[in-house]
């Protein structure tokens, strides 16, 4: 009994000692995990979480910047679902914040999310809502360029009323004719909801003549970022290459604040903008 008594102690204290090193690495600063913590009502966010990919040691890392921001709703692109499931894991069992979560894959491949040769993991889009979705809508487009590229789009609450929110990657920055094709497709479907809200990864500046069906539909949250803006060039970037490819575009809603959070943990730096409500 003595001998069973010494080695439960010792458990104890080990779990314990666990527990206080989860919380010095988990939380900002050192200081203990910010368990209980709240979205920010009417903050979106957008972000492509790959390059560098996979890893449970950048998930950690990816959860704690998005928990930095704490938004309503976030879109992320180049997403793999396991990952999506560990970055959620950590973002309520550390930081106390509960997502709900909608996927837009548009592949399926072992070799980049994991998985078995005959069940690969899925890649693409991910929605993370503190709020219900419904409606979910996952859209590939016809012509993807050198990669399967899509969207997602979902029905959630923003001050209380439904917002549409799509969530896209466009094809990479060398095939402009792909991505202006893909944006056709896009703003049709952005053009049908009197309040929607655009997030991802354009891989197009501006000014880019690709993106012109958006802009008459809805206003990126920077307000320096309009394509026919003399400085339309130099707005904030969004990329470890000095060139804004991420957007949040808003129809329908207004911004009152916009913040690029740079990380190391992606070479796209996080997007966040607080919404003026009505």
């Amino acid at each position: 009994m003595r001998n069973r008594g010494a080695r439960w102690a010792a458990g104890a204290t080990a779990a314990v000692c666990m527990l206080l090193l989860l919380g010095s690495a988990a939380a900002p600063g050192g200081s203990a995990p910010l368990a209980g913590r709240q979205a920010v009502p009417d903050r979106v966010a957008t972000w492509n979480i790959c390059n560098p990919c996979g890893g449970s040691g950048r998930n950690f890392g990816r959860a704690k910047e998005i928990a930095a921001a704490a938004p309503q709703v976030i879109g992320l692109q180049e997403a793999c679902v396991r990952d999506v499931e560990e970055i959620r894991a950590y973002l309520r069992e550390v930081y106390g914040l509960v997502y709900r979560v909608a996927y837009g894959s548009v592949l399926r491949n072992w070799n980049r999310c994991g998985g078995l040769p005959w069940r690969p993991g899925g890649f693409g889009q991910a929605i993370l809502s503190a709020e219900p979705m419904t409606d979910r809508v996952s859209v590939a487009y016809p012509d993807g360029g050198s990669e399967h590229r899509g969207y997602l789009a979902v029905t959630t609450l923003v001050d209380g009323r439904p917002v549409r929110v799509f969530d896209t990657h466009l094809a990479e920055r060398r095939q402009p004719a792909v991505r202006a094709a893909q944006v056709k497709v896009l703003a049709t479907e952005v053009a049908r909801h009197d309040r929607a809200i655009v997030l991802g990864d354009f891989n197009a500046v501006p000014t880019a003549p690709e993106l012109a069906p958006l802009w008459p539909l809805a206003s990126d949250t920077d307000p320096a970022c309009r394509p026919s803006a003399p400085d339309a060039d130099t707005c904030t970037t969004t990329t470890d290459w000095n060139l804004k490819f991420d957007y949040v575009f808003l129809r329908g809603l207004t911004p009152r604040t916009h913040l690029v959070r740079p990380t190391p943990h992606s070479d796209h730096h996080l997007l966040q903008t607080d919404l003026n409500v009505h």
